[in-house]
């Protein structure tokens, strides 16, 4: 395929955008070339600025549930955008989602809405620290919750040690209060929390990961942390960004059978609009402003074009549950092809799949964590990566990110892509 002029775009956007790019994976520093700027999408196809149709399994990162330019989502944000963008009032809207988001998700009372997945958990977090009366939180190696300064931490020399940042302007008391554990390793967390008796607020963790491909946890571990947690008064906050009205209505809590302390959410929520939230139960969310002392505020959060959108999709969610099920069968489907196809080559991978979450991985070993991640063969990724590119599929363009597949995907598109898998020489 050819993609000139998406060359020149990227050329002409690095003199005024840091990397010519608003989030850096966008960047395809990771693979190699210049990224692919779009010009519209429809279903499960996007168009992009050279007039090449890509087949997409990225779904704007998940929030396209149900494929792009989804006609009840669109109408209902132009109807919306006719009577006013924005007010920084109440509006009734902002109820209605909340009523329907509470009446899906087990486990919570109430839900505050915020502009994207960093700020929800940024803020459970900070609800975390106030509630509790502690300060410091322990996070998981590979699970990414934003660029809030707290979650830009990398481990320490030792499982009991503090992080240290792994950005500039990341100050290393921030970083003090941060604690790296190993994902699937309930051993790592215990020898924190033993290590820091009384002073942890809040484990957060992705239920089901995302940002070093998708990895699945065990269930010994996850069942494991929420005794750990409830034992020694630690809350537990599933950042549900990704995974939230994804994995089925009341998100990972339900598919797992676990109930976090606090949920944070984002993507399907908004319906491809900026949105985030975070909710719990009626005893920590009192103690939010203007109910209590934690502070949180945001001049656009609930504005009507977001909330329209978010209220949309989740009412077409709520409606039609089938839809659950109808992605978790394609990207199982998915999955039997891709091993088919990449068993015929003469390279080592392992394919990590959990509702219509997937990723395929360049390792003889399994992924159950992030040390494990790291070592899949990023040359093969990126020839991998290319090789569908050239073929019409559109992959995420990082060895560390999950696919999200959305419902417009039809069998015929994964058969293609099934297809361009077994063409490729890696």
């Amino acid at each position: 395929m050819i993609y000139k002029r998406s060359s020149a775009l990227f050329a002409d956007a690095k003199k005024y955008l840091p990397g010519g790019v608003n989030s850096p994976v966008r960047a395809f520093k990771a693979v190699g070339g210049d990224p692919i700027f779009v010009k519209e999408a429809k279903g499960a196809y996007l168009y992009d600025e050279d007039g090449n149709k890509l087949i997409d399994y990225i779904a704007s990162w998940g929030p396209l549930i149900l494929g792009h330019a989804y006609e009840p989502v669109i109408s209902a944000i132009i109807e919306k955008a006719q009577k006013g963008t924005s007010f920084g009032m109440p509006t009734e809207i902002e109820t209605d989602l909340a009523k329907l988001a509470v009446s899906m998700v087990p486990n919570i009372d109430k839900i505050r809405f915020v502009n994207s997945g960093t700020e929800a958990c940024m803020s459970a977090v900070r609800l975390a620290r106030g509630y509790t009366g502690k300060d410091k939180i322990i996070k998981f190696a590979g699970c990414y919750h934003g660029h809030s300064d707290s979650f830009l931490i990398q481990a320490g020399s030792g499982a009991v040690t503090f992080g240290s940042p792994n950005s500039p302007g990341v100050t290393q008391g921030t970083a003090k209060d941060t604690l790296l554990a190993d994902y699937n390793n309930l051993e790592s967390v215990a020898k924190l929390v033993s290590a820091n008796a009384g002073e942890i607020a809040a484990v957060i963790i992705e239920p089901i990961a995302g940002n070093m491909g998708c990895v699945v946890p065990t269930d010994e571990f996850m069942h494991g942390l929420r005794e750990l947690c409830t034992k020694n008064g630690i809350l537990l906050i599933f950042d549900e960004v990704m995974t939230g009205f994804r994995l089925g209505k009341g998100g990972a809590q339900e598919a797992l059978g676990i109930d976090a302390d606090i949920v944070t959410f984002g993507k399907v929520i908004g319906g491809g609009l900026p949105v985030g939230a975070f909710a719990a139960k009626e005893d920590i969310m009192s103690y939010l402003a203007p109910d209590g002392p934690v502070y949180q505020a945001g001049t656009l959060s609930g504005n009507p074009l977001a909330m329209s959108a978010g209220l949309a999709m989740l009412t077409e969610l709520n409606n039609k549950p089938e839809v659950f099920d109808s992605l978790q069968k394609k990207t199982e489907y998915l999955h039997h092809g891709l091993s088919q196809a990449l068993g015929k080559k003469n390279v080592p991978y392992q394919i990590n799949r959990f509702g219509s979450m997937i990723s395929v991985h360049f390792t003889d070993e399994p992924v159950v964590d992030f040390a494990s991640s790291a070592k899949g063969n990023n040359e093969t990724f990126k020839n991998y990566f290319h090789g569908m590119l050239d073929q019409g599929v559109y992959l995420p363009p990082s060895a560390f990110e999950s696919y999200f597949l959305n419902d417009a995907l039809s069998y015929q598109d994964l058969d293609e892509t099934i297809e361009a898998v077994e063409k490729l020489d890696l």
